[in-house]
């Protein structure tokens, strides 16, 4: 395996909850309404220091979408997925962008998030209306 390089970010940052590598900057959050299987997910512009799985279609609560997951580079602990693409009309903004699901990472003021208790297990990229 060759040396890792990391990009370190400035001023209010999202990082591993595992091993605190940077991976986002708050100005890049688009939305903080989303839900995935461990509670609460923000949608980001954005990432760095991720690696990327395969491609995969998933049927999620808001339609067919074309996803890979995200990877940290530093731990190689899932963070959660970069949307390909978007087969319904009204979800096509969400391709390109980035899901970090909460419980995976800590936010700018370094605290960890929690699971969310009424979050059932299977519930998956639900937009909060």
């Amino acid at each position: 395996m060759g040396r890792l390089f990391l990009i370190n970010l400035e001023g209010r940052i999202y990082s591993c909850k595992h091993c605190e590598t940077h991976l986002a900057v708050a100005e890049d959050v688009i939305s903080r309404t989303f839900h995935c299987r461990h509670g609460k997910a923000y949608l980001l512009d954005k990432v760095v220091n991720v690696t990327v799985g395969e491609k995969e279609e998933r049927m999620m609560m808001t339609g067919l979408h074309t996803v890979v997951d995200l990877f940290c580079v530093g731990c190689g602990e899932i963070l959660g997925w970069k949307y390909e693409i978007a087969y319904e009309k009204n979800q096509k903004y969400k391709e390109g962008k980035f899901i970090l699901e909460r419980f995976k990472i800590l936010g700018p003021d370094g605290r960890s998030y929690l699971v969310t208790p009424e979050v059932q297990v299977g519930e998956s990229d639900a937009d909060d209306a």
